[in-house]
């Protein structure tokens, strides 16, 4: 009659730990919390402070693949491979890390994040199936943290929210009296016109001196000096035999 209960027990003590923590995107100010192939976590520091013996993967799965997601699934295997990712794999594990790598409590002013999809040397490489590699689409993604000890999982958080990441917008798309792009285009406009008047100006200014000087000039012109030529004769121009006479 023992039996039985023994193995409805069985379950219940290699359960896995739901934990009350879900990853969120970080709140350090950081540039490109979301990227067009990023996004940046909180580390979990004092989330597995009970499991010291466990390995800790991150586990990022397409939205609609979470309620599917096997957590017995090891690392590194066929099913979880980034590479596969998102088709056929729907979910794949990365970024294991150790208690170590999570002390508690955080130290003052250290930034403790985990930028998802950062390696792109492994993106195709095979031989490393828990490739952090780059997100292929906008999402949304999900992701959460499990404990592993040895290949049996221990421990887990919830799921985060929907992560979207950025997508580059198609230039037809793009209004050219976006309120950014106006403001720009006003000041530059602004400052060539000041630049263009103050040319104007000085052109003006100039045309009417000179067209000034010109009227004027015949008035104040002074009468140049007569020049007297001096004649002189030379001794071989009288003619001679007159100058006997």
């Amino acid at each position: 009659t023992m039996l039985p209960l023994l193995l409805l027990l069985l379950p219940a003590a290699h359960g896995i730990a739901q934990l009350r923590y879900a990853p969120v995107l970080t709140q350090e100010p950081l540039e490109g919390v979301t990227t067009a192939s990023t996004f940046v976590l909180d580390q979990p520091r004092c989330v597995f402070k009970d499991y010291g013996n466990a390995d800790i993967w991150l586990v990022v799965a397409l939205e609609q693949a979470i309620s599917t997601f096997d957590n017995t699934a090891g690392p590194g295997t066929n099913e979880t491979a980034f590479q596969s990712f998102p088709d056929p794999v729907r979910a794949y594990l990365t970024l294991n890390a150790t208690l170590a790598n999570y002390p508690c409590p955080k130290p003052d002013g250290e930034i403790t994040v985990l930028r998802v999809g950062s390696e792109t040397s492994c993106a195709q490489d095979e031989t490393r199936p828990t490739c952090n590699g780059p997100l292929p689409g906008p999402g949304p993604y999900r992701a959460k943290f499990l404990a592993l000890e040895g290949s049996v999982p221990v421990a887990e958080t919830g799921w985060s929210e929907p992560i979207m990441l950025r997508t580059a917008k198609p230039l037809s798309s793009i209004s050219t009296t976006d309120s950014g792009h106006s403001a720009g285009m006003i000041a530059i406009t602004t400052i060539l016109s000041i630049l263009f008047a103050i040319l104007l100006a000085g052109l003006v200014a100039m045309l009417v001196f000179w067209s000034s000087d010109s009227c004027g000039g015949s008035s104040t012109f002074s009468k140049p000096e007569s020049v007297t030529v001096r004649r002189y004769n030379t001794h071989h121009v009288y003619d001679q035999p007159a100058a006997r006479l």
